[in-house]
């Protein structure tokens, strides 16, 4: 499978298992699209739209938007940024298009307990282990520091105890394995999620397909954490109710009928909407209050 300008359908790179795994397929799902995988079920080809899946391990993912097999991918900001750094030409062909607000974690340089640690020149002369020799060593030159990188594959938290590194440098989400390697987290390399990523060109039909999907999956981020809020109140309290909304800049304000003095409210509150909004709500004056989980939504 090569890059082809030619061809019509749209292909998306995802991981095929791991932390972004099932997180991605959900999201291009609620976007509506659905996949009939193939035998090997490394290649899913879409049924909704002409748009297909490709299930591949998370480091392919920048370098088969590079070279044109995909158009997109969802991937760890943590793996496309080692690419980008790693081919080191300002030419990389890819490039980001959204956060998407999971797989949070971060890279983060973490030092034996006991060790002391006042800054970036702490790490002077030290041995740091990483995956991430790329990244790390971005970091290291833009804080001035000169130290060796130990390049591994994985098992990179044990390396200070089996004497062949001073610090590491690896990815953190709860911290727990640092801990458990008597390990503290000293300094943060790079803050990480699942991003979208896509071809710098992409033509024909592709761009529609492209920016169908961008619509879609911005709206599903949208209305992830959003809640519609439906009320009443007196005309003199709305000031005082629209204020207490969260999230919600531009509420909908319509007449209720039969009564001069009252009002319908229809709000998009991004965010949580807790039993104490409500409750402030109603004392300032409203009645009716109506929570609703919010779907879909297209601007």
């Amino acid at each position: 499978m090569s890059g082809d300008d030619s061809r019509a359908r749209l292909r998306i790179a995802v991981q095929k298992s791991g932390r972004l795994a099932e997180a991605s397929q959900d999201l291009l799902a609620r976007c509506g699209l659905s996949f009939r995988r193939s035998r090997d079920k490394l290649f899913c080809y879409g049924e909704a739209l002409a748009i297909d899946l490709l299930l591949v391990r998370d480091d392919d993912i920048p370098g088969l938007i590079a070279q044109g097999v995909c158009d997109l991918g969802i991937a760890g900001r943590n793996v496309v940024n080692e690419f980008v750094l790693d081919r080191g030409d300002g030419q990389t062909a890819i490039a980001e298009l959204r956060a998407l607000d999971f797989g949070r974690c971060r890279l983060a340089i973490a030092v034996p307990r006991g060790s002391t640690y006042t800054g970036p020149k702490s790490l002077e002369g030290l041995r740091i282990a990483t995956t991430y020799t790329a990244t790390l060593g971005d970091w290291l030159r833009r804080n001035g520091v000169r130290a060796q990188i130990v390049s591994l594959s994985g098992s990179v938290e044990i390396a200070p105890r089996l004497g062949s590194a001073d610090a590491v440098c690896d990815l953190v989400s709860s911290g727990a394995t640092l801990a458990a390697n008597q390990l503290r987290e000293v300094d943060t390399v790079l803050e990480s999620e699942a991003v979208l990523v896509a071809a710098t060109e992409c033509t024909g039909e592709r761009v529609e397909l492209r920016e169908l999907l961008l619509r879609r999956i911005d709206g599903v981020l949208d209305v992830r954490e959003s809640k519609l809020v439906l009320l009443h109140a007196p005309r003199a309290a709305l000031a005082a109710i629209e204020r207490l909304l969260p999230g919600a800049p531009a509420p909908s304000v319509t007449a209720v009928e039969g009564k001069a003095d009252e009002v319908s409210l229809q709000a998009l509150c991004r965010g949580s909407v807790t039993w104490q909004h409500l409750e402030d709500m109603k004392r300032a004056g409203a009645t009716r209050l109506f929570v609703l989980p919010v779907e879909k939504m297209l601007a």
